[in-house]
């Protein structure tokens, strides 16, 4: 048996000519001829600097998995997007990537389709893909890996799950969050790997600026042991201290010890060192290839030819491209693990005892705790349970808090990307914190590879109506219904036993992103024989509060607090106006979208059916305004008006506050005359 050092270095030379290939050809993948500029892009494009280092990592990683015991599982999972065309070659190289696309196979025909079609690779891209090893961080941005990683490997004792990510990506506040955070979970078995390379995008990073000593002193600080191996010239000595160190930290991570393992380089080692009398070596010029010209620079094709001989590909790929010699051996040794989605439980009967909760304390508990007990469940909040009225949820085994609403958004990510459920319990006003990271997480959840995963669910409390001024901000439902994606459901239960209807469906539901906003002082209790149509269809028409005529005027309400002023509202309209009115309760934002973009969006008929034929409709949301007027698109071929939230000028009293906004008997009357005068008018 070849030396694993001798193995792991075929690998790696092999990754990273690839990678450079795709980087750069499109003939001539294999140099069986001098190379010539018809063989090269007229456009190389594409990230270098963080190739090298990171297809070392990962290929030491694999070898590893393929040489551990098979009741353990190490995952890796790549940070930087950028790190994409690594995962690429490494697919191809060990045939992964001809597995998921056959025109890619592992010979020299599948190498020359790949660079040709590189950056636009078929359904994948030339980022991280979730269809291909490595890729199960479902985030797309950069910090959000480590506490995807923690989250995943949380509960796990058979899997240790290897993030490697940047020196740079630790300066983003959720890596940097995710360190410390790491004493709140002491059952995740994680190993990462930082790839100290000098440099982010553009100038040094603050962990390249540190000396060996500072960055374990650093780690140590956090609580993470911390082992530095450096790299640069590829030699079997340097591949011999890497993987020593890793079963070292690998054994200690086992065991429980906090362990990270320091892989220092420089950025795009092996690379050209120079270009013209400008040094390229060690600079921020290696972070894209910096060999942008080679078609019609002589120079610069001369170097490209050098650079890609280095890596001996004769030595690797026999004349069909096939893997020969020690990289056959290697790819016969590796062992791509990934998450293993957990078995589906059966669904239980909805429970009809959660609609006599009179509370949101006593729905939230009862529903969570039901689901909690079929043990595949977790519970996040950023330190407000108790303050969200839920303190019999605080100190279950299933529950965390932390006060960093990133790190617990890649939690939850990280536990569902691994078949289990959860929900994430905040504040409305901080929920917009999570824009960046839930917008990703929704971008690639729509990828090859991520699809039948546990829907990511956010539950939010205390919105600006109820909330000091601080505390008024409902943006996140805007932009995610901005977005335009089938999987949202922005869900406004009028009620507990709605709120407990909707978490309890929601909980169980797959490639979704539920989003339910409900207040936590809401004791008022609805019309529940309507609650099984609102479930299943989104909304339904209140015939406690509804005229059995053809209504005038339709007031379609959408969350507690506008379920109430509409029942407030209604028999003063008709006792001193005569409107003849009908009430539409919304549980889903997302009906009154287009049907042929959302999945519940209302057809033609369905709008006669629910709205009234010719009513003029006055929506009542707990959200801006905007999100309606979006979702509508000008559909509504009558009188239509919204009264929602709007940034108010200034602190006031609530009951003011909903007063200025129209949020109150006053402000329907207001509108509802408005809207019956242009209804005439246009008649």
């Amino acid at each position: 048996m070849t030396e694993t050092a001798v193995v792991a270095d075929a690998l790696w030379r092999a990754t990273v000519y690839a990678s450079v290939c795709q980087l750069h050809l499109r003939d001539n993948v294999l140099l069986t001829e001098p190379l010539i500029a018809e063989h090269v892009k007229e456009r190389p494009t594409g990230h270098w600097g963080t190739v090298p280092g990171t297809a070392w990592a990962l290929s030491h990683v694999v070898l590893a998995a393929g040489h551990l015991d098979r009741r353990v599982e190490l995952v890796p999972l790549l940070g930087a997007g950028h790190a994409g065309v690594v995962q690429l070659a490494a697919a191809w190289v060990a045939g992964e990537l001809g597995k998921v696309r056959s025109q890619f196979a592992p010979d020299a025909d599948g190498l020359r389709r790949l660079a040709q079609a590189f950056p636009d690779v078929d359904g994948l891209g030339s980022e991280v893909s979730p269809a291909l090893p490595a890729g199960g961080f479902l985030g797309g941005r950069l910090g959000g890996c480590l506490p995807f990683a923690q989250g995943a490997a949380l509960d796990t004792p058979d899997r240790v799950v290897v993030p490697i990510i940047g020196d740079g990506e630790c300066e983003t506040p959720t890596t940097a969050a995710s360190w410390l955070a790491h004493r709140a979970l002491p059952d995740a078995s994680v190993l990462p790997i930082v790839h100290v390379n000098g440099f982010r995008m553009g100038q040094q990073s603050l962990l390249g600026a540190m000396n060996d000593d500072e960055l374990c002193a650093y780690f140590g600080g956090l609580g993470w042991a911390a082992e530095v191996v450096h790299v640069g010239t590829g030699t079997p000595q340097e591949h011999r201290a890497f993987q020593t160190a890793l079963w070292e930290a690998l054994e200690y991570t086992l065991v429980g010890r906090r362990t990270v393992l320091i892989l220092r380089c420089v950025k795009g080692w092996g690379g050209p060192a120079t270009l013209g009398d400008r040094a390229l070596l060690g600079t921020p010029d290696l972070h894209k290839t910096p060999l942008v010209s080679p078609r019609t620079d002589p120079d610069q094709l001369t170097r490209l030819a050098h650079w890609l001989a280095s890596y001996r590909p004769a030595d690797l790929f026999g004349p069909d491209g096939r893997p020969r010699g020690a990289l056959a051996e290697a790819v016969a040794t590796v062992r791509w693990c990934s998450f293993t989605p957990a078995e589906p439980l059966g669904e239980e009967e909805r429970a009809s005892a959660y609609r006599r909760a009179s509370t949101f304390t006593e729905a939230v508990t009862a529903v969570v705790k039901q689901h909690a007990t079929r043990g595949d469940f977790r519970v996040l909040s950023p330190d407000e349970l108790s303050s969200n009225r839920l303190p019999d949820l605080v100190g279950e085994r299933w529950t965390h808090e932390l006060l960093a609403e990133e790190v617990l958004l890649e939690w939850l990510a990280g536990w569902t990307a691994s078949g289990r459920r959860g929900v994430m319990v905040s504040y409305e006003a901080f929920a917009p914190l999570l824009t960046s990271g839930l917008v990703s997480h929704i971008k690639q959840r729509r990828m090859a590879g991520a699809r039948g995963l546990p829907s990511l669910n956010l539950l939010l409390t205390s919105y600006g109506w109820h909330n000091v001024h601080s505390h008024g901000d409902p943006s996140l439902a805007t932009t995610l219904l901005g977005l335009g994606v089938p999987a949202v459901r922005v869900l406004t239960p009028a009620d507990p036993a709605r709120t407990a209807a909707v978490l309890d469906e929601a909980f169980d539901s797959v490639d979704r992103v539920n989003l339910v906003v409900a207040g936590k002082h809401t004791r008022t209790a609805h019309y529940a024989d309507t609650i099984k149509e609102e479930c299943e269809r989104g909304l339904a028409i209140w015939p406690h509060l509804s005229d059995d005529a053809e209504p005038d005027l339709t007031i379609v309400t959408a969350g507690d607090i506008p379920a109430a002023v509409a029942a407030d509202a209604v028999g003063y309209l008709r006792e001193r106006h005569g409107y003849r009115i009908r009430v539409v309760n919304l549980l889903d934002l997302t009906v009154l979208g287009s049907a042929q973009l959302w999945p519940r969006g209302l057809s033609a008929q369905e709008v006669d059916h629910y709205f009234g034929a010719h009513a003029a409709v006055l929506v009542l949301t707990l959200g801006h305004p905007a999100a309606v007027w979006s979702l509508l698109a000008g559909r509504l071929d009558r009188p239509v008006d919204v009264i929602g939230w709007q940034e108010p000028p200034g602190p006031m009293p609530q009951r003011l506050l909903a007063h200025t906004l129209g949020m109150d008997r006053a402000g329907v009357e207001r509108s509802a005359g408005l809207l019956l005068a242009t209804r005439e008018v246009v008649r």
